[in-house]
């Protein structure tokens, strides 16, 4: 259903990602900002399954002014690598890429953006940053509170969050002063994720109802 593809940065940077279209006309475009392990299997899966829904799906692949093409799986091993990509986060450049993501797909229509772990903080801070999307949806981030202020207004932005001894509550979940247009959802029990399907740990319930509230946390833009 997707393909690989180039993104250029404002900075004329190249970087690859990943697209999937739909079969029908597009209701709409999500850009998907990965975890730190890459455009993988997962990021790809989530883009595919968004095309089936009716969206234009691009994923960034943000680690490419570091390593690229760098994709990761889930053993001990795999993150311990992974975590050398936020021992200094580049923050800057990492939204100059989103935002050529969301540029590409600014033809469409509407632009949400939805990001995973530290995608989850970047979609924030793209809420705050970046410029020509309309929703922005934060799972799980450890930077959220960060990002999550009130300095520009939003349409929507929504944080989901899980139990997770890596990212404390505390670190992902901003207070009501952030605004409104907060909105928080916590999943009780859930260790790493609510989404990831290779995840040993995740839990099925859970994920049956994390991701049927997407297309609601994104409706306002859409």
């Amino acid at each position: 259903m997707g393909q690989d593809i180039k993104l250029t940065a404002s900075d004329n940077f190249q970087l690859g990602g990943y697209r999937a279209d739909p079969a029908i006309a597009p209701k709409a475009a999500v850009v998907v900002i990965q975890e730190i392990f890459g455009v993988n299997h997962h990021i790809r899966a989530v883009c595919d399954r968004l095309a089936g829904e009716g969206y234009v799906a691009i994923a960034p692949a943000i680690f490419d002014r570091v390593e690229p093409d760098f994709t990761s799986g889930y053993s001990p091993d795999e993150i311990a690598v992974a975590r050398k990509f936020v021992a200094n986060p580049d923050w800057a450049a990492m939204l100059r890429d989103t935002q050529a993501a969301i540029d590409a797909a600014s033809h469409v229509g509407p632009v949400g953006i939805i990001g995973f772990c530290l995608g989850g903080s970047i979609a924030i801070a793209a809420g705050q940053n970046c410029r020509g999307w309309s929703a922005a949806v934060g799972y799980y981030g450890g930077a959220i509170v960060r990002f999550a202020t009130t300095n520009r207004p939003c349409r929507h932005s929504c944080i989901s969050e899980k139990k997770d001894a890596g990212i404390p509550l505390a670190m992902s979940r901003p207070s009501a002063q952030n605004g409104p247009d907060v909105e928080i959802h916590v999943y009780p029990g859930a260790q790493r994720t609510v989404f990831i399907a290779t995840s040993g740990e995740l839990r099925q319930d859970q994920c049956d109802i994390a991701w049927p509230r997407k297309p609601r946390l994104l409706r306002p833009a859409f």
